[in-house]
């Protein structure tokens, strides 16, 4: 029996060791620009329909991709002419109208909350529990906490010229992802052996569309959901309808649970005193009830029909894995990476096993 070498044995496991160590950090450090690529390649699916349509109208690639890519800027430039000087506007007011009521005393939430907790829980010490946070504020260093919140804001301000950094460079990847999206899905076909490749070409056009048909459709459920909250809001005279409005329009790409959420939001935001009106919450309250079952059982149907339906429970899970490794956008992702393996699950593995 030949006996290897320790030394050699102990230095390839070594160098092994040394490569994946190498290889983890350089996903570490390449995440952001993963991630940039990730998004880009996940919006250009999602306008890979739109560009199909056009060329079956007999239009060429590069004229489809140009218009496409021309609405797409037009309306987001449309929307940040138009849409951004009010929102601008109408959060300088909240910030303003909150200031005055805690400075006027007309909107003290303390006592507020003190008293909701007396009545709520006679038996519990909400005296000796808000005693003990007066004296915990009262030992706080205050020179401390506004350097503090001086640097949250400086880190806030850079964040914000990154993020708009990472949009351009994320928007320039969409556009030419969008434009060789076929050259890109020819050169990974070649890659499948030839007796293979008809099947993994057909799984692979299944997939892209499904994702495509995903992006499309949770953009105009959110398009929906803003358009009629801003309209709805106005009707009613709640404070803030287009901060609002983009509220529902934000929340509603959140599959499952996001249309919830906004419409918590903006009903609480009704019910804030001197800025609300518990009428105006009531109407919204019903109003978003209402909505939130017509789109469950009408508008999704019909607008989702097109992309491989999940069920509720791997969206669930899903969007916690995606936002637990990406954030919000892990959390959008993940649908269509889960939609995907359901697509796998039930045209390969199912088909295999019951060949058996």
């Amino acid at each position: 029996m030949k006996l290897h070498n320790p030394f050699r044995t102990a230095f390839v496991a070594t160098m092994g060791v040394g490569l994946g160590l190498l290889l983890i950090g350089s996903v570490q450090t390449l995440s952001t620009i993963l991630l940039y690529v990730g998004t880009a390649l996940f919006l250009s699916l999602g306008l890979d329909p739109i560009v199909g349509w056009l060329e079956r109208r007999k239009l060429p690639r590069w004229a489809a991709v140009l218009i496409t890519i021309l609405a797409v800027l037009a309306a987001f430039a449309g929307i940040i002419l138009m849409i951004v000087p009010v929102i601008v506007g109408q959060i300088s007011q909240l910030v303003t109208q909150i200031q005055r009521l805690v400075e006027n005393g007309t909107w003290d939430p303390i006592p507020q909350l003190k008293d909701w907790l007396h009545t709520t829980f006679p038996t519990l010490l909400v005296d000796d529990v808000f005693e003990y946070l007066e004296e915990w504020l009262a030992e706080l260093d205050l020179g401390e906490i506004g350097g503090s919140i001086g640097g949250g804001l400086l880190a806030v301000g850079a964040a914000v010229i990154a993020g708009l950094g990472g949009a351009f460079i994320v928007l320039i990847l969409t556009i030419y992802f969008t434009a060789s999206t076929p050259h890109l899905k020819s050169a990974v076909y070649q890659t499948v052996p030839a007796s293979k490749r008809p099947r993994f070409i057909d799984l692979s056009e299944q997939i892209t569309a499904s994702v495509g048909f995903y992006v499309i459709g949770q953009l105009s459920l959110g398009v929906i959901n803003g358009v009629l909250s801003v309209i709805f809001l106005n009707i009613i005279g709640a404070p803030f309808p287009a901060v609002l409005a983009v509220i529902a329009f934000f929340f509603s790409l959140i599959p499952l649970v996001g249309t919830l959420t906004g419409s918590t939001i903006i009903v609480l935001t009704c019910l804030i005193p001197g800025l609300g009106d518990p009428t105006v919450a009531l109407i919204a309250a019903i109003y978003y009830l209402i909505y939130m079952q017509i789109e469950a059982y009408v508008i999704a149907p019909r607008i989702m029909g097109r992309a491989v339906s999940v069920p509720g429970a791997v969206v669930v899970i899903a969007a916690l894995a995606g936002g637990s490794l990406l954030g919000l956008l892990g959390a959008l992702v993940a649908i269509p990476v889960a939609a995907s393996v359901l697509i796998i699950y039930r045209q390969v593995l199912i088909p295999r096993q019951n060949e058996r």
